[in-house]
């Protein structure tokens, strides 16, 4: 296995750091993922004019990209940045949808940034159920927490075995918007009798929801190496007893011990990119449950300790550290979590 990225990958991720580093502050950051909308809007039509969303795709989807290492290299430097722009809902509706096949217009306007998408999956109390009636479907139910809702112009909805698509403002629709703790919007969807295209079952599913799985364990670790360099800094430039506290042992041995851990955790991205592109689906499914178990953990290890060294100011709003280890903590609940993908990697080992 090649450990180096591209050149291109190289040139993709350093285009879109400055891009975010120059324009995206953490208080630009957090005005928009705690306002209205939940994104910030130039940030977005900024990231669709650098063509990112294109990265993640290849050329017969319209894009340029779509390895396992470009989803990897966009999505570690959004974890950086704590970017909150839909651009995993454009990942996972449009990879829903190339695996469908079909719906090319649709597709193309989510890879071009033009179209905000929003992968609906989780079930509520009230499940979304599929109607047929000829060639005709319709959808009623409910899907929880589905990332940008408000904002979407299309969704991708999971309905017991089978995808659908849906636009927002299609008959029956109803959407519920608010923030969520570790900034962002989602909302609760609800389907009443709602006309919708079916556009494939199982393989379409997972094919949306591997290519989440690598984009949030790689933004996690994005966001875990901002922890990291804030953390070292932290302990390099606060001072007691006259010296910085990163001399004294204690603090050394356990920021030892979260240097060890992520490094173990980019191992595992890297391994999951890796078995991503390759054709064996189990080997890809496993490396992804393993993935997602172990950012899982290291990030809630990695938050909890880098508050606990930061001291006081580590839990400060207007400190950013603290926003970091609310994203790291919520990733893990994101399309299962830590336990849930510890037993699925079990179970695939059979």
């Amino acid at each position: 296995m090649n450990f180096e990225q591209s050149d291109d990958r190289r040139m993709l991720a350093d285009t879109l750091s400055r891009a975010l580093g120059d324009t995206y502050s953490i208080e630009t950051r957090n005005h928009a993922a705690y306002g209205e909308t939940g994104y910030d809007a130039a940030a977005w039509a900024q990231l669709s004019e650098l063509g990112i969303v294109g990265a993640l795709f290849d050329e017969a989807s319209g894009g340029f990209g779509g390895s396992g290492f470009d989803i990897m290299v966009v999505f570690e430097a959004l974890g950086r940045a704590l970017a909150v722009e839909p651009v995993l809902g454009a990942l996972m509706a449009g990879r829903a949808l190339t695996a469908a096949g079909g719906q090319h217009e649709t597709l193309a306007r989510i890879v071009a940034g033009e179209t905000i998408a929003a992968f609906a999956h989780d079930d509520a109390a009230d499940p979304v159920a599929a109607a047929q009636d000829g060639d005709a479907w319709t959808l009623s139910g409910t899907k929880a927490v589905v990332p940008q809702a408000g904002a979407a112009q299309v969704f991708v909805v999971t309905a017991g075995d089978a995808v659908f698509l849906v636009p927002a403002d299609a008959a029956g629709v109803s959407v519920r918007s608010y923030n969520l703790i570790d900034g962002g919007a989602a909302g609760e969807v609800t389907f009443a009798s709602t006309p919708a295209t079916r556009i494939g079952g199982t393989d379409v599913r997972e094919a949306a929801i591997e290519a989440g799985l690598l984009a949030l364990a790689a933004e996690s670790l994005g966001a875990m190496e901002f922890v990291k360099e804030a953390t070292l800094g932290y302990l390099r430039d606060r001072k007691q007893f006259g010296v910085p506290i990163g001399k004294f042992q204690a603090l050394q041995h356990r920021m030892a011990d979260v240097l060890l851990e992520i490094e173990q955790a980019r191992s595992s991205v890297i391994n999951a990119a890796y078995a991503f592109d390759g054709t064996d689906a189990k080997a890809r499914a496993r490396a992804l449950a393993a993935v997602k178990y172990t950012v899982g953990r290291t990030g809630q290890m990695v938050a909890e300790e880098s508050v606990q060294m930061h001291g006081g100011i580590g839990m400060t709003w207007e400190y950013a550290v603290s926003h970091y280890a609310k994203r790291l903590v919520m990733i893990d609940h994101q399309l299962g979590d830590e336990d849930f993908h510890l037993q699925r990697f079990i179970e695939l080992g059979r």
